[in-house]
């Protein structure tokens, strides 16, 4: 894992886009780039394995640099504050925000990094412009996440960033990104990018509850069953990047948890915390990264180069086979790349329905079916043709009265979380 890491000397080039198909998606997996991400992702999580996020660590004067970095667009934002607007997505107020730091970053890089390492400004640079959302449509998700690990894995492959300094990474440098880019969705109503709706985990991050996980994993106290209690969200927050991400959701949506983030409620369902991290990799690969949606405007330069990987790391969700054309029909079963335990749709202990079935009602208020016009139900005489003929007509039924008794789905401690990718991503091309 670390011998991927090591620092190394490159003839860098501006990042830019080289993903131009779908079928390029299985040159990416195979690629150096490929590696190199999601070995750092895990590095960093092993790392902060039983830390807090208010633990005392070391923190490096280079890493300082950045967190300072990240301050100053943030003061780029409360300079320039959001306009009156009456619609819900999208204040363009952003778009000065973002210019303003297209317009300074270069200076800012240069004062942030030694002499020694202003060569690598030119590769750097478009990661972190691409770390805070797209300007020409005023959102933000996991694409632009990625682009901000990106440019941090890129801080340590030169050398700026040691593995002393990975913990405060985790811990301090992550969580001022986060909280930035929480702020500026707050602040300018950024649209939620390439977003599937409930069937997302979230909608904007996803790499923050990766790296909430592992902390959670060692030591703690708190079982997953506990994600859906906006209660325990508000007092574990400034502890855990998951609880951190959760007390967002509760703090931006409304509504029954299971509806709103259907995803995290079966995941409350699982028992370990270590089954959440390795499972929630397993998903990052399957629903993110070998999504053309998103790796279309990946960035790759020298250091995240698409060359062949000469060394392939042990990560979670290496069974699952290279991304391609799926099957026109899905299949009941376990899936590659989803939690342990998850199924198809329609599968048995599948918490979703059939393909091509309408989901059972569950609220009383929302999403029910009003029972009105029904067909009768079992029991009842059924409707007998109309032939035409003069004086038959149809008997008249008594009409259903409406039903109240809806209990919602409920999680188990024994019942693990049952995700699926059948459910296509939103195949826009927002993210990045």
């Amino acid at each position: 894992m670390e011998t991927i890491l090591e620092v190394e000397k490159y003839d860098f080039l501006p990042a830019a886009k080289k993903i131009t198909s779908a079928a390029a998606i299985q040159e990416w997996e195979a690629s150096h780039a490929y590696q190199l991400y999601l070995g750092f992702i895990m590095s960093i999580s092993e790392n902060i394995v039983g830390k807090k996020l208010t633990d005392e660590v070391p923190v490096s004067e280079n890493c300082n640099r950045i967190i300072d970095l990240l301050n100053t667009f943030k003061n780029y934002s409360l300079e320039l504050p959001p306009v009156e607007m009456q619609a819900r997505y999208g204040n363009p107020a952003y778009r000065d925000w973002l210019e303003k730091l297209e317009n300074s970053v270069e200076d800012l890089l240069e004062t942030t990094l030694p002499q020694e390492y202003h060569p690598a400004i030119q590769e750097l640079m478009p990661y972190l412009l691409d770390s805070f959302g797209n300007w020409t449509r005023i959102d933000y998700g996991t694409g632009h996440e990625m682009a901000f690990v990106m440019f941090v894995c890129c801080l340590f492959k030169i050398g700026f960033l040691t593995e002393a300094d990975k913990a405060a990474v985790g811990l301090k440098l992550f969580d001022a990104y986060f909280d930035l880019a929480r702020h500026l969705q707050q602040s300018y109503r950024m649209e939620p990018a390439g977003s599937m709706g409930v069937w997302n985990l979230d909608d904007y991050q996803f790499v923050a509850f990766i790296f909430g996980a592992a902390q959670l994993s060692k030591n703690s106290r708190v079982k997953p069953k506990s994600i859906p209690d906006p209660e325990i969200a508000d007092l574990l927050k400034k502890d855990f990047h998951f609880y951190k991400c959760l007390a967002y959701i509760h703090q931006v949506k409304t509504g029954p948890f299971h509806e709103h983030s259907n995803q995290l409620w079966n995941i409350s369902g699982v028992q370990l915390w270590t089954k959440v991290y390795t499972g929630l990799i397993k998903m990052y690969r399957a629903e993110v990264l070998c999504k053309f949606p998103v790796i279309q405007h990946t960035l790759f330069g020298a250091i995240f180069s698409l060359d062949a990987a000469k060394v392939k790391l042990d990560i979670p969700g290496n069974d699952r086979p290279p991304a391609g054309p799926r099957m026109p029909v899905p299949m009941a079963g376990p899936i590659p790349g989803m939690m342990p335990g998850m199924m198809m749709p329609g599968a048995a202990g599948s918490m979703l329905p059939p393909m091509g079935r309408m989901p059972p009602p569950t609220s009383a208020v929302g999403g029910t079916m009003p029972s009105i016009g029904r067909m009768p139900g079992a029991g009842k005489a059924p409707i007998p043709l109309i032939t035409g003929a003069a004086g038959i007509n149809p008997p008249t039924l008594p009409l259903p009265k409406p039903s109240t008794d809806v209990t919602p789905p409920t999680s188990t401690d024994n019942a693990e979380p049952s995700l699926s990718p059948a459910i296509e991503p939103n195949q826009e091309t927002s993210e990045g």
